[in-house]
Parts: structure tokens; sequence; C-alpha cells
């Protein structure tokens, strides 16, 4: 949109005018409060279910399977993110965000209805597939509709949409769980989802396609699509057949998922992933790299707090839930912290320091596991989730920063992928190591260790890592 040309000099913008400066345009307005609802609802439910996923587990078992209602979510919603991202650039922004938010929506009916293990962990592959259209689809409406000097305070806003959740996430999940039940904590939010859909629908319309290409070009591209779409399911396949042979699997059968799967999903990551993203060659590869990096470390704790809190260490599922609180709202303030400073420091710095303060928190973890006073887990992981507000945001601004105009769609589904891959990795090998102590007749607070063990080693190496960021936010392309 443009503003009016009978519009006399100095006069305000039109209420349509996307070139507005103002964060709270009225052109944008109800585009960030619809994309703030949405992830609002993706929050409550993250947050809700890692919260009452020890009670789920005691009532329907599989603790062997229990890393897959992480890592199956996050895994589906690599393939959602990249159709999504496809969708965006082909077909506009409201068909992905309406097809993804009904598929999750399924997806709460199946995990509330679910009567085993498995069951719950289809539904949330169906959870995880419609989730995964919603920050592809908020990338690419943010790269459209936002100035590129605002958008890191867009990504704090948006962060912020998990202080809410946050802040009453955990406490409303435990109070319905003792009210009515476990499943109940996926129905309740079924009317969300429809009022979320409601609002943020018109917004993406008016935001349009990306710029129509000639025939031949898009053909060209519909055939890179396919391609895109193949590697990422050959992906998706191999790492779920790597997690799969350490989730009870006969040896034999663990050994051929582990060689068939790992080369197939290294085949196919080195395709997806920029050139030199593996090597972490410095620039835009190193900043896709580090996103991965940062996620395994975090999730691969972070999805296992309850679990340590109240199986691993017996104490109330309230200081899990206020564990996972502190860590939301700190999360946000590191977020708006980093909003400030990091046209000035840069996504180097920055994330460096995130890195260091999720060290120092995912360490507070392994001593609550070992024996320390269970309160520290509160500060810890507090500590924790500042930390990833300063790293997390920085690097989305840098790669939405170097996308050209009518490929944003492709550029968030490049950092979402990694995003994904990080956590689904992550929560997935921390769930190995649950279902090898399992099987091994480890108590939960043995096993835990070696999880936090895990995400502390990764951490450090995340430091490291971050050495190759850029020092500054590359100009914006044109």
């Amino acid at each position: 949109m443009s503003v009016d040309p009978v519009a006399p000099p100095g006069s305000p913008p039109a209420a349509g005018d996307l070139t507005d400066e103002r964060l709270w345009a009225p052109a944008r307005r109800s585009l960030i409060v619809g994309l703030v609802l949405t992830v609002t609802l993706v929050a409550f439910e993250a947050l809700a279910i890692a919260t009452v996923m020890p009670d789920v587990k005691d009532d329907i078992g599989g603790l062997a399977l229990y890393g897959w209602v992480f890592s199956g979510f996050f895994l589906a919603s690599l393939l959602g993110i990249v159709v999504a991202g496809q969708l965006a650039d082909r077909h506009g922004l409201a068909l992905p965000y309406v097809a993804g938010l009904g598929i999750f929506a399924v997806g709460l009916v199946v995990g509330g209805a679910a009567q085993s293990m498995p069951m719950l962990i289809g539904g949330r592959l169906l959870q995880g597939f419609g989730a995964g259209a919603i920050p592809a689809t908020a990338y690419a409406a943010i790269a459209r509709g936002v100035p590129s000097e605002l958008r890191p305070k867009v990504f704090a806003i948006l962060s912020t949409a998990w202080v809410v959740p946050g802040l009453i996430g955990p406490a409303a999940a435990i109070a319905i769980e003792h009210a009515l039940s476990w499943r109940a904590v996926f129905l309740v939010l079924l009317p969300v989802v429809v009022v979320a859909g409601a609002m943020t629908f018109p917004s993406l319309v008016r935001l349009g396609r990306a710029e129509a290409k000639g025939a031949e070009d898009a053909a060209r591209v519909r055939a890179h699509d396919r391609r895109h779409l193949r590697k990422v399911a050959l992906l998706v396949v191999g790492v779920a057949s790597v997690l799969g042979a350490g989730t009870g699997a006969p040896w034999p059968l663990a050994v051929l998922l582990v060689a068939v799967g790992l080369p197939t999903a290294l085949h196919a990551l080195v395709h997806l992933l920029p050139v030199g993203t593996l090597r972490l060659a410095p620039g835009v590869p190193a900043t896709v790299a580090v996103r991965g990096i940062l996620t395994f470390a975090f999730f691969s704790a972070d999805a296992y707090v309850p679990l340590a809190i109240v199986d691993g260490r017996g104490a109330a599922s309230w200081i899990a839930g206020a564990a996972l609180t502190a860590c939301s709202v700190s999360w946000a303030g590191g977020s708006w912290l980093q909003s400030r400073l990091v046209l000035r420091l840069g996504p180097r710095r920055l994330d460096q320091t995130g890195f260091l303060m999720l060290v120092i928190a995912v360490l507070g973890l392994l001593v609550v596991a070992r024996g320390a006073p269970v309160g520290l887990v509160v500060v810890a992981w507090a500590l924790g989730g500042a930390g990833m507000g300063m790293a997390y945001a920085p690097l989305s601004v840098t790669v939405l920063a170097a996308a050209a105009p009518g490929e944003e769609g492709a550029a968030s589904s490049g950092i979402q992928l990694s995003d994904a891959l990080g956590i689904a990795l992550g929560t997935g090998l921390a769930g190995w190591l649950i279902a090898v102590g399992d099987s091994r007749g480890w108590a939960v607070d043995t096993s835990v260790t070696w999880v936090f063990v895990l995400a502390l080693v990764v951490s450090i190496g995340g430091v490291m890592a971050a050495g190759r960021l850029p020092e500054r936010i590359p100009d914006q392309a044109t």
C-alpha cells in the first residue's frame, strides 16, 4: 500500500499505509496483535503440556517414549514450516496460517483423547505440523509488513507473548489437571484457536502475495519447492530413525536404524542449509547454525525440568511450574533488552553473553538434580530464560536482513528449520538418555543428570560457535 497521492505534504500517513514508520501504525496494528495472540496460544500449550507431562506419564505410562512428546512435535513442525514457507511465497500468508491452525486444533483433540503414549505422540505430531506454519507465517508477515529498523522491537513483542502464558500457564495447567484432568489442558485451548484465527486472518489477507513471477520462473520455483520438500521429508525420516533407535528397540534393529537414518539425515541437511552452515562459515551460515545449537542446548534441558523436579527429586509440581514461569518471563525481559542493544553491540556479543548465561543456568540444574535445595531451580532457570532472550532474537533479525524481497518465506523457513531441528534433536537425544536409564533401571535423578550434562556440553560449544557470528546486522537486501 502507498500514501494517498493527493495528500498534502506533511499530512499524517493514511490508515492503510505500511510505509508509516510508527510501530503501532494503523496498517500493522491488527497484524501485530493477531500474531501476538497466536503465539500466546502456542506458548500456553507448550508450557502447559511440559508442566503436566509427569502426571500424564503416571496415567498412561510410557517413560521410554517421554522424549517423543517433544521431539515428535518439532520433527513434524519441520514439515509444517517448509510447507507454510512455500505456500506463503506462492499463495499469500492467509492459506498456510488457516491450514496450520486447523491441523493444530485437530492435534489438540487427539491429544486430549489419548489412551496411550503412542496416541498422545500422534496428537503431538499433528500439533507440531500445524504449529510449524505459525512462525513461518509470522516471520514472512513481519518481513513484508514491518520496516527493518522496527523488526527487533516486533520480535521482542512476540517474545513477550510468552509472558502471560509464562505467568499463568503452568499454574493454570496444574489447576485444570487437579480440577478436571490433564486431558482438559489440551481441550480448553480450542476456543482460543477460533478467536486467534478470526483476529489474524484479515490482516494476513491484506498483505497479499509476494511479487508475481513469470511462467518460466514460476515453474522453476515449483520444481525447487518439490525438491526442497522431499529433502526435508528425508531429514525428518532420518532423524526419527536415529531417535527411534534409542527407545527400546532390539539392538540389531537399533543398529540398522542408526546406520540408515544418520547418513540419510546428514545428506538431506547438507542440501537444506546454506552452504557452509555445518562448518560454521562466518556470516549468515554461522547464524543459521548457531540458532540450532542454541535451541538444542536450551530445550534439551527445559523439557525435562518438570521430570527432574517431580519424579527426580519428589518435589511438588508447582515448583517445576514456577521454574518454567520464571524462565518465560526472564526470556521476555532478555528479549526486550536485546532490542535496545542489538544495533549497537551486534549479534556476536549478545549471543556469546546469552550462551554464557545458559552455561551457568544448566550448571544450576545439575546441582539441583544431584541434591542441592530444589528451590534453586527457579533461580537457575530464570537465568537460562534471560540468556535465551538475549541470544534468540538477534539471530532472527540477522537472517531476515539478508532476505531478498519476495523470498521472505524461504528465508524464514531456513532459520526455522534450524530452530526446530535443534529442538527436536535436543529433546530427542535427551529422551534417548531417559529411555536408556529406564531400560537399565536407573533412578530418574540419574537419568536427568545425564540430560543436563548433555545440555551443558552443547551450551559451552555454543559460546565458541557464537564467535563466528557477524559483528553487526547485515544491511537490508534491496
